[in-house]
């Protein structure tokens, strides 16, 4: 199969957004002619509009570049290893992140979910996970859902399944890329748990992580940050999802913790 004309991609992420050419063209300042002709390759965008068109849609720095070949240019965006000397400062700020969020949990993780970093707190989530699921590289979603790793200690795992699994489809849906969706595939078929919290009033406003922790339940709930300005593809990727305590007595484990580790 002949890969795709810039247009055709331009307009399968269009129709993921769930946008017609008119109100694309209105968010771009274009016409919806110009839209129209773009994806059925009657006009041949300039780079400048692939990217405008690109930022209106959404789309993913990674896949910018795919839509820039597409159309004939070369990439803008780069992609280099946490490791290299000039991602020192995004590294550095990644770790001071994760560092100051401690006595409790956080972690980074990749586009796919393959876990970038963490800090000394995560530990208290990985107790009892088998070996096989915590070797490189650390898929967290299925270290979480996985009957070897941390399901048989969720409390509400099948609330906090059906929690993970929609935030996958989601992001599956948005970025249409098929590892996502295979990992999703993957993690609907591993077995769920009995929900016993579903009408708690904290669902009304979160979805917590309970946790089965020697000293008792400890309960979570998570925030997710990003990059907000990275022009870099692995920055961009990135994202820390933290863990706050739910309540006084998984505060008061999480500093007791910390304790028991200086």
């Amino acid at each position: 199969m002949p890969p795709k004309r810039v247009g055709d991609l331009l307009r399968d992420w269009r129709m993921r957004r769930r946008l017609s050419q008119m109100e694309l063209a209105l968010e771009a300042g274009v016409s919806a002619r110009h839209v129209s002709f773009v994806e059925t390759g009657r006009a041949n965008p300039s780079a400048e509009m692939v990217l405008h068109l690109a930022e209106q849609l959404d789309v993913p720095l990674r896949e910018r570049n795919h839509l820039l070949l597409a159309a004939g240019f070369a990439p803008v965006y780069s992609q280099r290893d946490l490791d290299e000397p000039d991602m020192g400062p995004a590294r550095a700020a990644l770790e001071q992140v994760l560092a100051a969020h401690e006595p409790s949990p956080a972690l980074a993780v990749d586009r796919h979910w393959g876990m970038v970093a963490a800090n000394k707190a995560i530990a208290v989530m990985l107790t009892g996970v088998a070996e096989h699921l915590l070797a490189p590289p650390v898929n967290v979603l299925r270290l979480t859902l996985h009957p070897d790793g941390m399901a048989p200690r969720i409390v509400n795992l099948d609330q906090w399944r059906s929690h993970v699994l929609d935030r996958l489809a989601r992001q599956a849906t948005q970025t249409g890329d098929p590892a996502l969706a295979a990992l999703h595939a993957e993690l609907l078929a591993l077995p769920g748990g009995a929900d016993r919290h579903a009408h708690e009033e904290l669902a009304d406003l979160f979805v917590p992580l309970r946790v089965r922790a020697a000293d008792g339940e400890l309960s979570f709930i998570s925030t997710v940050t990003t990059f907000g300005t990275a022009t870099d593809i692995t920055l961009a990727e990135l994202a820390v999802e933290a863990f706050f305590p739910a309540d006084a007595a998984t505060a008061d484990a999480m500093r007791a913790a910390a304790a028991r580790l200086q």
